[in-house]
């Protein structure tokens, strides 16, 4: 992948396993949904899409509820 480049991602967001999780999320969004936090995207493809706002600081990860029970927790 060319762009957007690894380190540019990786200056945002510090673990490229949450990157990836951030970005499969969003990319789902975007398909599911089509909200699009950007005007105008290089990509064509929805991982490219979420891929682009990240590095734009259009969608940033946020910390985790712990009150939260999810049902694969259980």
């Amino acid at each position: 992948m060319l762009y957007p480049s690894v380190d540019s991602m990786k200056a945002k967001i510090d673990s490229k396993y949450i990157l990836v999780t951030l970005a499969s999320k969003r990319a789902r969004e975007i398909q599911e949904v089509g909200n699009k936090l950007l005007p105008v995207y290089k990509a064509k493809k929805d991982v490219g899409k979420a891929l682009e706002e990240i590095v734009a600081g259009a969608l940033t990860k946020t910390t985790q509820d712990e009150s939260i029970i999810y049902e694969d927790e259980i």
